[in-house]
């Protein structure tokens, strides 16, 4: 343990006040992808917002390109995909700049107040 002695915590609210800190510690001192608490640095979310816009009309015009070569219709359907994929990659981009996204569901956790004085006003 800390002091180097193996004796056991003297209850379950040592041990729970010791789990908290070490979770505290580890969760303050993590980055990476797995943990989206963290904020981007400014070069980091730069490169994101760029490569979900250059991502976003890239796949566009490359099903235009495809599908036009396909079908033969000429360039109305690179032109239909590349201003679908802008609108793509437009909405990466805000996604992307609210922080959209980096956890299940379309938007941060919002917590319910279920106090019932609240109720009352």
């Amino acid at each position: 343990m800390e002091n180097g002695d193996d004796t056991p915590p003297k209850s379950l609210e040592d041990l729970d006040a010791r789990l908290r800190k070490a979770r505290s510690e580890r969760s303050a001192s993590s980055r990476g992808p797995l943990n989206p608490g963290k904020s981007l640095t400014g070069f980091g979310q730069a490169f994101r917002i760029g490569t979900e816009m250059i991502a976003g009309i890239g796949i566009g015009v490359g099903i235009g390109v495809w599908l036009d070569g396909w079908l033969g219709t000429g360039p109305w359907l690179l032109i239909l995909f590349f201003f679908l994929g802008s609108a793509a990659g437009m909405l990466n981009v805000y996604r992307a700049a609210a922080g959209i996204g980096l956890a299940p569901g379309y938007g941060p956790g919002v917590k319910k107040n279920n106090d019932k004085a609240d109720a009352d006003d």
